[in-house]
């Protein structure tokens, strides 16, 4: 089973730290559940081009990370 992180809730304050630590502490593939917010997936998207991570849009509001 593919483990996940919902960013439901969270304030966007907090996403940069939550989602790093994530993506590099996670075994790959991993799926990021960033809901309709644009601001949210233009603030995941951020974390993962800076550590360049290979992801991508399967569905509308979540991000797979494939390695």
């Amino acid at each position: 089973m593919i483990k996940e992180l919902d960013l439901h809730g969270v304030r966007h304050h907090e996403v940069d730290r939550k989602v790093e630590n994530f993506v590099l502490l996670e075994e790959k593939p991993i799926r990021i559940i960033t809901g309709n917010s644009d601001e949210m997936r233009r603030l995941v998207i951020n974390v993962l081009e800076r550590h360049h991570m290979n992801y991508w849009s399967f569905k509308q509001g979540q991000l797979t990370i494939l390695k």
